[in-house]
């Protein structure tokens, strides 16, 4: 054997030695594996019913938003906040699995050690739900852990045989690899990481998939026993007249899948009425806790509310109108008995969410604020509040309508501040008089002759008295369907005639009167501390 050949041979053994992956394949091995991770958990957690490590850092970061943030995403995304905050979530966890994945070139170690300190991240945010138990949500961690470091250990090892393979051809006694070569045979070693890492990356989607709708539950009420209600004694129905028939406005009832959704939870929570409780506590004569069949038991009434987030826009779709059922909230808070010094009534989550309101507002015999079971004549859905919801009319939800209620306080203003107050939002927050154009859209070319210009106006708990449209200026009365009561929208209908007009743009403004007589403000202001104010204006061609 000549000493050529001896060389040769020694460095086409050396070369199959696995080598260190090439960066690109060392990135893409990070990314599948941090797929795989979230993933899995997300699957485990679905089995579980525990927090997920998505929903888990989601949570986290509503937790410590900064003042502004909420109005801020609200404003771009509107009720698809919560979407975007999670593929935010997703996007960063796969960037930095790609960065580990390079890390792990040199050190498998380090790399491992990121996906370990993910988990753990994930578990102590996980934490900080109320209603997360420790030994599911640390099941979650580890799962999604032990998921990404293997994932991670395995495609880098294939990645590693491939720059091994690539390392072999290029070494034939001892000479380079034909340039040719390459062509002509396929690189298995390449196309088997790739099909691995697409694989397994698809198989982390489904995983995913599957957990997230375990959790949500199908964002169905678990119907059965204990969730039957008797009739409610006082009923409510739609007065004649009270929707108007115009193509494209708000229907005057908002069905329950159409139903606006704000809160800060990722994932409703899905609360077990068997073992649901409501604890009014604080400055009253008598601590009392209820249970689901005790609220049934008392009598039930219904009716319509309008009810809007703060964060809505000028001419925003945060708002909406239901037929709620439920029990008087003056009845529940009369049982505990309600001390003088109590100036505030504090709404508690099942997930930790606080929101206060004037006892005054509460107690005032104008208004009939109630704890809702039914929406709609349906139980009320998961993502609006089952088992029970706070509906307070004419007060901003983010100050009153607690979902997934827990506990009623009895405090002072001082005492404590709702969810939102520290984040820079106002302690008392009455609903603005408000109006919006629904037909016809920004920007659209109408027809001449007869075109309906229409909406819908909103005062709860004053009512709407009148609206008014300017077309280039010049305002002019609307038609107005007949009102459900104060604590409801109304629709508006302006019949414009186009040919007056004449062909090219025109602007459309509208503005609302409400049951005091008091106008709705031109003054633009944002929707933080308190309400946007302005009238919506529009641009529409003719002809």
């Amino acid at each position: 054997m000549t000493d050529a050949t001896v060389s040769g041979t020694a460095a086409a053994g050396a070369a199959t030695e696995p080598s260190r992956p090439a960066r690109g394949p060392a990135a893409i091995a990070g990314v599948v594996a941090a797929a795989a991770a979230l993933g899995l958990s997300e699957l485990v957690a679905g089995f579980l019913t525990a927090p997920s490590l998505i929903a888990a850092v989601g949570g986290f970061v509503i937790d410590h938003q900064p003042p502004g943030a909420k109005d801020l995403v609200v404003s771009i995304f509107g009720d698809n906040d919560k979407l975007a905050l999670e593929t935010l979530i997703v996007v960063v966890s796969l960037g930095v699995g790609a960065l580990l994945g390079l890390a792990a070139r040199r050190s498998f170690t380090l790399g491992a050690a990121g996906f370990g300190a993910f988990a753990a991240f994930g578990f102590v945010a996980a934490l900080g739900d109320p209603s997360a138990a420790a030994a599911p949500a640390a099941i979650v961690a580890a799962v999604g852990a032990f998921a990404g470091i293997q994932s991670l250990s395995w495609l880098l090892g294939w990645a590693s045989h491939q720059d091994t393979d690539k390392a072999v051809g290029q070494r034939v006694s001892g000479r380079p690899r034909s340039p040719t070569l390459p062509s002509s045979m396929p690189n298995w070693s390449r196309r088997g990481f790739l099909i691995r890492s697409g694989s397994l990356a698809a198989a982390s989607v489904v995983a995913g998939f599957v957990g997230r709708r375990l959790l949500d539950g199908g964002n169905a009420v678990p119907v059965g026993v204990g969730t039957a209600l008797p009739p409610p004694t006082n009923t409510a129905s739609l007065p004649s007249g009270a929707a108007l028939d115009v193509p494209g406005i708000t229907p005057i009832v908002v069905p329950n899948g159409s139903f606006y959704r704000i809160d800060t939870a990722l994932i409703a929570p899905g609360v077990d009425v068997a073992k649901w409780s409501l604890r009014i506590h604080g400055l009253v004569d008598r601590e009392t806790t209820l249970t689901y069949a005790d609220l049934a038991a008392l009598p039930m009434f219904e009716q319509y509310v309008t009810i809007a987030c703060v964060s809505n826009e000028v001419g925003g779709n945060l708002v909406g109108n239901a037929k709620w059922t439920g029990v008087h909230l003056r009845d529940v808070l009369a049982m505990a008995g309600v001390q003088s010094s109590a100036s505030q009534l504090v709404g508690r989550s099942v997930d930790g969410f606080t929101a206060g309101m004037p006892t005054a507002w509460v107690m005032d015999q104008s208004r009939e604020p109630m704890i809702a079971l039914k929406m709609n004549d349906e139980l009320l859905p998961k993502l609006h509040g089952f088992p029970a919801r706070l509906i307070v009319p004419g007060l901003y939800g983010y100050v009153s309508a607690t979902k997934w209620l827990s506990e009623l306080e009895l405090t002072t203003l001082e005492a404590v501040d709702g969810y939102w107050v520290p984040l820079g939002w106002s302690k008392k927050a009455p609903i603005l008089t408000q109006s919006r154009i629904d037909v016809p859209r920004y920007g659209q070319s109408v027809p001449f002759g007869r075109v309906a210009v229409a909406g819908v106006a909103w005062a709860p708990d004053r009512g709407i008295k009148k609206v008014e449209v300017a077309i280039d200026g010049e305002w002019r009365d609307c038609t107005l369907s007949t009102p459900i009561s104060d604590a409801t929208w109304v629709q508006w209908l302006y019949a414009w005639d186009t040919s007056s007009a004449g062909p090219g743009s025109h602007t459309i403004e509208v503005r609302a009167t409400d049951g005091t007589g008091a106008v709705q403000t031109s003054d633009q202001s944002p929707p933080a501390p308190d309400g946007a104010r302005g009238h919506e204006t529009i641009q529409v061609s003719v002809g």
